[in-house]
């Protein structure tokens, strides 16, 4: 730093971003503007490109997460139900397979109906 440039101040005023001030004494605005600017536009990038980048991975992550239990919860729930179909149907517990199994076949054959055929458009 230069004598006449603030050297009066000390180290504490000049940390706390005290203003400029040249020769005279008289207070230099041009810089704490620049420094303005500057930081703005560092902002208003940060916020165009950080901002959509980040909300993009937490949709990734907490998708990801959801998509996990919920796998767990079908999978849990069709155990659940075949041990109540072993207790409520009598018999051995190949007939709450093949129930489930009717279940779980209607399921997929109603989902393959309501599908997409590429190349047509549905109505």
């Amino acid at each position: 730093m230069s004598p006449g440039r603030g050297a009066d101040r000390s180290k504490t005023e000049r940390s706390r971003g005290a203003s400029h001030q040249d020769a005279r004494g008289a207070v230099d605005d041009s810089i704490d503007a620049a420094v303005t600017r500057f930081t703005d536009a560092v902002e208003a990038v940060r916020s165009r490109t950080s901002g959509p980048l980040v909300t993009a991975v937490r949709a990734l992550v907490y998708g990801v997460a959801i998509a996990t239990a919920a796998v767990g919860v079908v999978v849990l729930v069709a155990v659940a139900a075949v041990r109540a179909l072993d207790i409520v149907v009598p018999g051995e517990v190949w007939a709450a397979h093949l129930i489930m199994s009717a279940v779980f076949g209607l399921a997929g054959a109603w989902a393959w109906s309501k599908r997409r055929r590429s190349g047509t458009v549905r109505t």
